[in-house]
């Protein structure tokens, strides 16, 4: 039996604005932008993924800038960074949690599995983005 992960949900105030920062802020491409008996579904998928991110006028499962814990994976998280950066994303510096606490990353260090940053959109909902290149 597969469990796809298909959808989520987030919680936002301003539609357009939202809706600009996943798509030219993330490069998230815009599967829609639908408007239905007068509500607004937007939905996004992140390259790669095979589970999108929808947002509206009528879907507010919490308030915005509530959901925290959302996980994207790259395959090169220092590339990621730059790309966000060049992209008016104010991405968090690269941490290592190969240890008791978390440190900042220095150029040799491996990433996979344990380099992160995080980054939050308008509302504030947070996001982290983990280097994976390999599974064991």
């Amino acid at each position: 039996m597969n469990w796809t992960l298909e959808v989520i949900v987030v919680p936002v105030t301003d539609l357009d604005r939202a809706r600009t920062f996943y798509a030219d802020g993330l490069g998230f491409h815009v599967d829609h932008d639908t408007v239905r008996g007068g509500q607004r579904i937007i939905q996004f998928t992140p390259r790669g993924s095979g589970c999108s991110v929808v947002i509206g006028s009528a879907l507010r499962p919490m308030p915005p800038g509530t959901l925290r814990g959302m996980q994207l994976v790259v395959n090169d998280l220092r590339a990621a960074h730059a790309e966000l950066l060049a992209r008016g994303v104010p991405a968090g510096d690269i941490r290592v949690m190969d240890g008791p606490a978390p440190r900042p990353a220095t150029p040799d260090d491996d990433l996979n599995f344990v380099g992160f940053l995080s980054f939050q959109d308008p509302d504030g909902n947070g996001w982290t983005v983990q280097q994976i290149t390999a599974r064991p």
